[in-house]
């Protein structure tokens, strides 16, 4: 296809996405946003199943819900949208050509499911060697629960995520809790980019094979790895990580505290840091207090400490707190909504969000790739796209088909 927007590190890198919901769309969106092209297959009619999961839905110019919701928003951007119905064998013949002309194709079906169609790894591997192949699932291509469904808070559940999440017990709304966005499928999805990133050197690099993977991405197995220091904590030492609320995982205190207009963040990371913010409340004697003297001491009280130092910072407004914290260079930040969020001045100097135009919308905000490459500008984001919006372009300009072919298979509702 025509593609005037500079060069980026995957330009020219083509990716057939028949992903739908959130893990597998994540991870064709990071490879959109390094510059790959990006077809999305949609069934006709309905499309992503992510498209209906609202209210909220983004408005029209008259302020009409469209079909866009924020779930399909937030993992769509930059790509071009072709509906296809694949249960046909019509849909299947054109599958099975984009995947011909593709370098990398991701899927989140359950497994087998595409073997009926003859889209699986095994069919299209001996149509495209070099095809890169993607899947992602809940419990992975193999095991006793293969064969399962899940979505997100499933797996944030059974990764133990959820046990390592939220206040402790015996404390007013202790227990399990499950974070607020949907991170085991956005890690998911970000192991799979990786996946494919390695992959593609493998096969074009400086000792490239020339050959095609099949990437097996297990979201369960994703939420587990990325647990990191907890898990390793359980692992190494067989001691498992409570949970602690707004509190950090090092140095104390390292918590939120209550001051007279709000909460702030403190993490005091060293002792040095820890003796400075007893400075900053003008409390230099609760630096010696032997309960408090070392990080080891502090975790042995440690709610004691929160419990004095709450009732320092109480005497505090949270700004003049937080001045008064960054000129002692003690890490700490205000507990932001999300209209402080895009609001602070870091943030908009950072360029996370953008202003593009939309088909239906007129205009729409975005969050963009947080990957910035020195010395380069990133090319402005590009919606995501309405249902099927560039069916006839890439039937006509990647497959090469003819105004009558691509009448008949609307006509067969095909596409």
């Amino acid at each position: 296809m025509n593609d005037t927007r500079p060069r980026m590190p995957l330009s020219g890198v083509k990716v057939l996405d028949l992903s739908r919901i959130l893990a597998g769309p994540l991870a064709a969106q990071a490879l959109a946003d390094l510059g790959a092209e990006v077809i999305k297959v949609e069934r006709p009619g309905n499309g992503d199943e992510a498209r209906r999961w609202g209210p909220p839905f983004l408005k029209d110019r008259e302020g009409n819900d469209t079909r866009e919701s924020p779930m399909y928003l937030s993992a769509n951007r930059n790509k071009q949208s072709i509906t296809i119905d694949i249960a046909s064998a019509q849909g299947q013949d054109l599958v099975r050509r984009l995947a011909a002309r593709s370098d990398v194709l991701l899927e989140n079906f359950k497994v087998g499911d595409l073997a009926r169609y003859q889209l699986d790894h095994a069919s299209l591997r001996t149509l495209n060697p070099r095809l890169i192949y993607c899947s992602v699932t809940g419990f992975g291509q193999t095991g006793p629960k293969s064969h399962l469904p899940g979505y997100d808070t499933v797996f944030q559940a059974m990764s133990g995520m959820m046990s390592v999440t939220g206040l402790p017990d015996g404390v007013p709304g202790g227990g399990p809790m499950k974070t607020g966005p949907s991170l085991a499928d956005f890690i998911a999805g970000q192991y799979a980019a990786s996946g494919v990133l390695a992959a593609l050197y493998e096969r074009d690099g400086p000792q490239g094979t020339g050959m095609g993977r099949h990437i097996d991405i297990a979201l369960l197995d994703c939420t587990i790895a990325a647990q990191t220091h907890s898990v390793m904590t359980y692992l190494a030492a067989g001691v498992i990580p409570p949970r602690r609320g707004t509190e950090g995982n090092g140095g104390l205190p390292s918590q939120a505290f209550e001051c007279a207009d709000g909460g702030i963040i403190v993490i005091c990371g060293s002792e040095a840091q820890y003796r400075a913010f007893c400075g900053v409340l003008e409390q230099p004697q609760l630096a010696d207090d032997p309960r408090f003297v070392t990080n080891s001491a502090r975790l042995g009280h440690r709610r004691e400490l929160a419990d004095v130092f709450n009732a320092l910072t109480r005497q505090w407004r949270a700004s003049e707190l937080l001045a008064a914290l960054e000129k002692a260079g003690i890490p700490s930040g205000p507990i932001h909504r999300y209209p402080e969020v895009f609001a602070d001045p870091q943030v908009v100097h950072r360029g996370v969000t953008q202003r593009v135009p939309h088909p239906t919308a007129g205009e729409i905000t975005l969050c963009v790739s947080p990957i910035r490459f020195t010395g380069t500008t990133a090319p402005q984001p590009t919606a995501p796209p309405t249902i099927g919006e560039h069916t006839d372009r890439i039937l006509r300009e990647v497959l090469e088909m003819a105004p009558e072919a691509i009448a008949s298979l609307r006509e067969q509702r095909v596409v």
